[in-house]
């Protein structure tokens, strides 16, 4: 299996630590997010590894990693960037990371071994996180529903109460060629200008919508955490 690392984007709620430097080489305790995420996908025996760059793609060639470009990553979002990946994206399952995330192997390899066409990984214990990097843990946290087969129901959505929120989403998750070749067909539906502004949770619930290929939730319970900003860094410390 393949991974393909989303690092287009500049982060600029991380304000002055990204002047210089891609999001995911913020450090967190000496190692940057980049590098975290390298020794999970490699520790759960993933070595062909890809990243789609964008801002600053010059200080990311010394990884020694596959490279697809975006050259409109500040135009576009997420999912296009990742459809720079396509030639991987239709020719074998992959591992998809958002790159300002850590987590251990064991969450990747819960997405390798998992039979289903979409899989995802989920913190069904994201209140405390969430306290902890916001106090009020409905200030950034989406709605995630899942039906009683663990298929995902809803996601991505502004919550108006914590009973909406049955875990939260990580940014780590495994397409197969069926499952891209249906993010496509979804996208050549749209304009360009909503294929520019398509981000990967509103793919996700049109995804759910079009009920063609379930979404399957993994739950995941080892560390992880997500950072948006600096305080996002004191709060892992």
């Amino acid at each position: 299996m393949k991974a393909i690392i989303l690092a287009a984007g500049r982060g600029s709620r991380m304000k002055d630590m990204t002047d210089d430097q891609p999001k995911c080489l913020v450090e967190l305790h000496g190692k940057s997010l980049l590098q975290r995420q390298l020794i999970a996908l490699r520790c759960a025996g993933i070595n062909e590894i890809a990243i789609v760059t964008g801002y600053k793609r010059e200080l990311l060639a010394d990884f020694g990693l596959v490279e697809f470009h975006n050259p409109r990553w500040a135009e576009t979002n997420m999912v296009s960037s990742l459809a720079c990946a396509q030639a991987w994206l239709q020719d074998s399952s992959c591992i998809v990371s958002y790159s300002d995330i850590f987590y251990e192997a064991e969450a990747v390899v819960s997405l390798m071994e998992s039979k289903a066409l979409m899989a995802l990984t989920f913190d069904s214990h994201w209140q405390k996180l969430w306290e902890k990097r916001f106090g009020d843990p409905l200030m950034d946290a989406e709605t995630f529903r899942l039906r009683a087969d663990g298929t995902v129901s809803e996601i991505g959505n502004k919550p108006e109460s914590i009973a909406e929120i049955q875990g939260q989403y990580m940014g780590l998750l495994r397409f197969t060629p069926e499952s891209w070749a249906e993010v496509m067909r979804i996208r050549s539906n749209l304009s360009s200008a909503e294929c520019d502004r398509m981000h990967m949770t509103g793919t996700l619930q049109k995804l759910i919508d079009a009920e063609r290929i379930p979404v399957v939730a993994i739950p995941y319970e080892k560390p992880w955490g997500e950072v948006d900003s600096a305080e996002d860094l004191n709060a892992y410390d």
